[in-house]
């Protein structure tokens, strides 16, 4: 689908969606599609403190379902909160990240316009092509700012909600799964499982942003070469040390403990002096294997993200030379494909979260 068609179908769901809208909702939608968040809040606490008065005052029919806009934003209605139990932190903390992503330029938004303006003068939506070309005017003339919805649509539909990213859409299952973990005990530990490439480690970072968290890897335990040998690898799931990891790593986790656990060294092949961590509220583990049955029960919620083979075909060839990625192709992805075959973690999860390009 071109561009300007994107924008025309954008348009068309807005006012099919909205009846009462005004040409100012149409350009404030076009404006957060191109520059997401018009206002960020920097002060997080007044920014949590919005959210929770604004959901406060929600009416109980809300639809929670995000909102795609034409561009990289959606908007997340704050009824997600109340359906799925997401925290206003969390959501503020989404809406921070979504301030700092790339934007369009305002070329793009002035594009976008012009559609608008070409949808109306030919009587194509249910607005006023003379309002809605004053209204585009005095947009563009003042530098095309954000701006409010029209008191007809504020009337009418009672928004409530925040611009985020759209690459966190595919996560919102997993941030309110967290959320209500956290809101019934104290400590909570996360497996975080794929096969390789399925962005388990940039999810793995993106939640220590939003909470603050510790997270371990399995690929600090890699068996060390005295471990390798062919009856070792011939175990589903056999590629890594999950009898240190266990150890080292998830009996103190579940007691409590700080973790003094030592990470394989891929340069020297051995073991690194160990390191300590404390506890926090939350304790995030990922890499594949985390879901071997024998370290399974020490979560309190699990993830399996889900890649198809040509994106992860795509993503290793980007990512690596010839000779990793023949060592990725020839060695670690059948291993990986002998363990979720025979130990189904997918099937024994929490919740699987399908990957995108």
């Amino acid at each position: 689908m071109s561009q300007k068609q994107a924008t025309i179908d954008f348009l068309r769901r807005q006012c099919a969606r909205y009846p009462a809208l005004c040409p100012q909702d149409l350009l404030k939608g076009l404006h957060q599609s191109v520059f997401g968040c018009g206002h960020f809040v920097s002060d997080e606490e007044r920014g949590i403190c919005r959210i929770q008065e604004e959901a406060a005052t929600l009416p109980g029919d809300g639809d929670a379902l995000p909102e795609l806009l034409d561009g990289a934003f959606c908007r997340l209605p704050l009824q997600y909160l109340q359906e799925k139990g997401m925290t206003p932190r969390t959501l503020f903390r989404l809406f921070a990240l979504s301030a700092k992503a790339p934007v369009g330029t305002a070329e793009l938004l002035s594009e976008k316009v012009d559609i608008l303006l070409a949808l109306a003068r030919d009587g194509q939506l249910p607005v006023s092509y003379a309002e809605t070309a004053q209204a585009a005017e005095t947009f563009r003339r003042e530098g095309f700012p954000a701006c409010h919805h029209s008191e007809a649509f504020r009337n009418a539909y009672h928004p409530a909600y925040r611009v985020i990213s759209r690459e966190f859409l595919w996560i919102l299952p997993l941030l309110a799964g967290i959320d209500r973990k956290m809101a019934e005990q104290s400590q909570v530990l996360v497996a975080l499982e794929g096969c390789c490439a399925s962005g388990k480690t940039t999810l793995a970072g993106l939640l220590e942003q939003i909470y603050d968290c510790n997270v371990f890897h399995m690929d600090d335990f890699f068996l060390r070469p005295e471990q390798r040998t062919p009856e070792r690898y011939a175990q589903p799931g056999g590629n890594v040390d999950r009898e240190r990891f266990l150890e080292e790593v998830l009996r103190p986790l579940g007691q409590g403990l700080p973790v003094r656990y030592r990470r394989y060294d891929c340069q020297t092949q051995s073991l690194l002096a160990p390191a300590e961590t404390a506890p926090k509220a939350l304790t995030v583990v990922e890499g594949a294997y985390s879901l071997h049955p024998d370290l399974a029960d020490a979560y309190d919620l699990s993830a399996v993200l889900r890649i198809s083979p040509a994106l992860q075909r795509a993503r290793i060839e980007k990512r690596n030379t010839p000779e990793m990625q023949e060592r990725f192709f020839s060695r670690w992805i059948p291993l990986e494909q002998a363990y979720f075959t025979e130990m189904d973690p997918a099937g024994r999860c929490d919740m699987i979260l399908e990957v995108e390009a």
